[in-house]
């Protein structure tokens, strides 16, 4: 369950316009953000002259309560039911100092009522708003719509998509993943920067990979921690097939990880399994992956950091779980068509059915009784937003690459986790992907949530990000 979206409200006037309308338009707003769900941080109707922002002392009044709640707010709304007084909205915010998103949000006039006591001139009143955030260095976001009226079916959609771009930045303050393991020797392309990566907010605790066996190798079967992950395992998914010995293993696997991420405070696993894991203890750590990535805990394979990264930007924009993919293979010759898969580790919601099995590439060098652990299914058609993330070290920045497409009904016979998905202009995409120099793994959510994404990690980050189609 992802927590809230709180915004803070700033509504704008300006003295010598029909001041009445600031009451209804705050009045208007506030329910329309607690019927979303979303909470509301607001200088009282009586703190201010209608509870809005015109003057020196009213914005100050407005960025002290907003300082006063900073750890609560995580975006801020401007709103504008008349012209609005331009340097005080802008003051309000410099001085709370929030570092949050802004979204700048006009009320829409009514023709049939532009007289001097209705005629709100928001219209104009946005753009000098906006002109004095650029002065001040401010970033904002802006509505589909230049004005557009609260019933309005757009401001819904713009309120929610901004909720998402509020919740992938609070996401990226002050992140904690866990890097498990060293990178696989034979994976150069999932390399990252851990220090460009700090620099933007994002820590990454390591562990080696021997200190979590041994923790796991000095359990006893009957440890109540052991039985109670035995148990999870067991109501997660279906494991008929799959010895007794194998599944006490990946019990005391995954409560040597959970301990590390608890112990840690991450919100992020990258793991380290080709092929140490198999070898040296016995199972994949799949089955312990789906079920973190299940419960919003992104977990990524191959210690892919970055992409990691990815999962997590998807699932806090979308509140939903997100996987790791491979780009895998054409689906005939349909250009906009492909095959997407892994061993795999994908979160249990994303199966149309699934069940756990042994990991058959791997099986072929470490025998299958040392590769039990993966889950295996179809993915379910519907819609779902792409994401990569890579540390441009040639260039010191933090690069990337968002699009939406569909999981498809089409069929196809192999193992693993895989699906069929449909991309618009999908080789067009595959040669930035190649052209650009990124990994051939992907992340990926079933929401449309791109252009939130996008206006949150270029607007608010200042990532280097290409929004497909």
């Amino acid at each position: 369950m992802t927590q809230p979206v709180t915004l803070g409200l700033i509504v704008g006037n300006r003295g010598f316009f029909p001041s009445h309308l600031c009451t209804t338009g705050r009045a208007e707003v506030m329910a329309a953000l607690e019927g979303l769900g979303i909470r509301v941080v607001a200088v009282g109707e009586n703190a201010t002259p209608y509870g809005a922002i015109e003057s020196l002392t009213s914005a100050r009044i407005c960025a002290d309560h907003f300082k006063a709640h900073r750890d609560a707010i995580d975006g801020i709304l401007v709103t504008l039911p008349n012209f609005g007084e331009e340097r005080p909205i802008a003051d309000t915010i410099r001085w709370a100092g929030l570092d949050v998103p802004v979204l700048v949000h006009a009320f829409a006039d009514d023709g049939q009522r532009m007289d001097i006591e209705n005629r709100r001139d928001s219209f104009c009143g946005k753009m000098s708003a906006c002109n004095n955030l650029k002065q001040y260095g401010i970033p904002y976001s802006l509505t589909t719509l230049h004005t557009t009226p609260v019933g309005h079916p757009t401001f819904t959609s713009d309120i929610e998509r901004f909720a998402a771009v509020c919740r992938v930045t609070r996401a990226l303050k002050h992140a904690r993943l866990g890097a498990i393991g060293a990178r696989p020797a034979a994976f150069n392309t999932v390399r990252y920067s851990e220090k460009l990566l700090e620099q933007a907010g994002i820590s990454v605790e390591t562990l080696d990979l021997s200190e979590l066996l041994g923790w796991a190798n000095r359990m006893a079967d009957s440890e109540p921690a052991v039985q109670e992950k035995l148990s999870s395992i067991h109501g997660y998914t279906s494991a008929k097939t799959v010895p007794t010995l194998s599944l006490m293993k990946m019990a005391k696997l995954g409560v040597a990880i959970d301990r590390f991420v608890a112990e840690r405070q991450l919100q992020a696993t990258a793991i380290q399994c080709w092929t140490a894991l198999e070898e040296f203890y016995g199972v994949v750590p799949c089955t312990l992956m789906s079920m973190m990535s299940n419960r919003l805990m992104p977990s990524a394979c191959e210690t892919d950091v970055a992409g990691v990264v990815g999962m997590y930007i998807l699932q806090a924009a979308s509140g939903k779980p997100a996987a790791l993919l491979d780009w895998n293979n054409n689906y005939g010759a349909h250009p906009d068509k492909g095959v997407v898969f892994h061993c795999s580790n994908l979160p249990r919601d994303f199966f149309l059915d699934q069940q756990m099995d042994y990991q058959a590439i791997i099986a072929g060098t470490v025998g299958r009784e040392n590769t039990y652990g993966t889950i295996v299914g179809r993915v379910k058609p519907g819609p779902f937003t792409f994401c990569r993330i890579s540390t441009d070290d040639q260039r010191g920045i933090i690069s990337g690459y968002v699009g939406e497409g569909r999981f498809t009904e089409d069929a196809v016979e192999t193992f693993g986790g895989y699906g069929v998905v449909e991309v618009p202009e999908f080789q067009h995409l595959l040669q930035f992907i190649c052209r650009e120099g990124f990994e051939h793994h992907v992340a990926a959510t079933r929401a449309e949530v791109a252009s939130a994404i996008d206006e949150a990690l270029t607007t608010y980050k200042g990532w280097d990000i290409y929004r497909h189609g």
